[in-house]
């Protein structure tokens, strides 16, 4: 401290040294250089020492009075003038000096601080300014909507659902589906034409950072849209959280209203073209069903008619029946005969009228058994004919219970299809907010600030290494 070494400085000097006004002075000009606070406070001491002899030089005039006295008092008065402005010019000599020497001090300091003030707090504090004062402020407007669908648990029948290749249906999260669409190009170009989208965004009462101009591109306006809407899905329950951000609040009302409603019409006629596609390629497979069995139920009338059969399955199994009675019959009258014989002669009555029974089934059971192998003029076996109609009765069958499964799977699949509509049931209408939720200063300049502080840490750490490798 300067006082302590004034203090042991006034140990070491002698009473008459300590209290000369011209040793304090050429003391002072000595340590002026290594000890500018010691040669000040010295210099302290030397006015004092001064303003004292003035008052002793005053009070010996007045006490004397007379003029030789007077005369020698005012010319010691007249030295010590002298010697007093000597002392002054010295005196403000070593001030200015000590005043440069800390101006040098505290312009040092003011440098180590510089980086701090020039990249944190002086941007920090603009930043402050133009989120207070300039920054244009922004409603929000929030909706909430699900999705919802019937129950599209398959009610194909199996045989059909193999033969058309429809199967369940494939996965899919209908809320991605949704959010993917708001923030789409197809979104944007309707807002554009419905509500006047880049016009709100581009207007002029809206600062230079905070909205797009006239003049920005595409890419730009789709950008930004996506910025300042934000569409979030809770997984849990499916809802889906639409929030729409604008320079008024009625308007971030009414583009959350255009967004849900356009969301809407896209899941609806997404739901449409899927019923329609099914149900129409259900109703193509089942006319070319019914084809079939039309073709089928043709080939075996023609084939009817044409060898003038109703059933020759049944026909076929008459004959064969008259056949095995004949054949019974002819073996009873085989048995009557050799009974008959063992007791009459073979010329008796009984045993000619026998044999001539006996030959008559003989006969006819040739014709039966003729009428089994051959057919009318054209002579086709009844096996043949039975086999082609066979033929033609499987196919019919086939065909028939391939559009009976058709009809079946055609009215279920109807019924699919219906399941299979989706809608967008809003939960929570666009709100309309009264207070400007955007810009929120008191984060956004915290945040500013702590980004910064990080940088320059981060920036200076850098430096202090980079220096200590040198």
């Amino acid at each position: 401290m300067p006082e302590q070494r004034f203090l042991a400085l006034r140990k070491r000097l002698k009473p008459e040294e300590f209290n000369s006004i011209e040793f304090l002075t050429n003391e002072a000009k000595a340590v002026e250089e290594s000890d500018p606070q010691l040669s000040k406070r010295i210099l302290v001491r030397v006015k004092r020492l001064v303003s004292q002899s003035k008052r002793e030089a005053k009070k010996t005039v007045k006490s004397e009075g007379n003029d030789e006295n007077a005369t020698l008092l005012s010319n010691e008065k007249n030295k010590l003038n002298t010697e007093a402005s000597s002392i002054k010019s010295s005196t403000n000599s070593v001030t200015d000096d000590v005043k440069a020497s800390i101006k040098n001090i505290k312009f040092k300091k003011i440098l180590d601080l510089s980086p701090f003030i020039l990249l944190v707090i002086l941007p920090t504090f603009l930043f402050a300014v133009y989120q207070t004062l300039w920054a244009t402020e922004r409603f929000e407007s929030q909706s909430k909507v699900i999705v919802q669908q019937p129950d599209s648990a398959s009610t194909l029948d199996s045989g059909m659902a193999l033969l058309t290749g429809l199967g369940g249906s494939g996965g899919g999260s209908d809320p991605d589906l949704v959010k993917a669409y708001i923030y789409s190009n197809d979104m944007i170009d309707y807002l554009n034409n419905k509500i006047a989208l880049r016009e709100h965004y581009s207007q002029s009462f809206i600062d230079y950072f905070s909205g797009i101009h006239e003049s920005d591109s595409r890419e730009t306006l789709d950008q930004y849209y996506q910025e300042h809407l934000d569409v979030i899905i809770d997984d849990k329950s499916g809802v889906i959280t639409i929030s729409a951000q604008a320079f008024d609040s009625e308007y971030a009302q009414l583009l959350a209203n255009a967004v849900v409603e356009r969301a809407e019409w896209f899941i609806n006629s997404i739901g449409h073209q899927l019923a329609n596609a099914q149900l129409s390629f259900m109703q193509g497979e089942h006319k070319l069903i019914e084809q079939r069995l039309a073709d089928a139920q043709k080939d075996l009338l023609t084939y009817q008619q044409k060898y003038n059969l109703l059933d020759p399955t049944a026909e076929g199994t008459a004959k064969q029946q008259i056949t095995y009675t004949l054949e019974s019959q002819i073996a009873v009258k085989q048995t009557e005969i050799k009974t008959i014989r063992a007791i009459m002669s073979a010329n008796s009555p009984q045993v000619r009228g026998l044999q001539n029974e006996l030959k008559a089934l003989n006969a006819q059971l040739e014709i039966e058994r003729d009428k089994l192998s051959q057919s009318g003029l054209d002579e086709i076996p009844i096996s043949e004919l039975l086999s082609k109609f066979t033929d033609y009765k499987i196919k019919m069958d086939l065909a028939l219970q391939a559009y009976t499964s058709s009809q079946i799977s055609l009215e279920k699949s109807r019924i699919e299809a219906y399941r299979q509509l989706k809608y967008l049931i809003v939960v929570e209408q666009a709100t309309l907010s009264e207070d400007n939720k955007y810009p929120d200063v008191v984060y956004n300049i915290s945040l500013f600030l702590l980004l910064l502080s990080l940088a320059f840490g981060i920036g200076k750490i850098i430096v202090s290494t980079i220096r200590e490798l040198k």
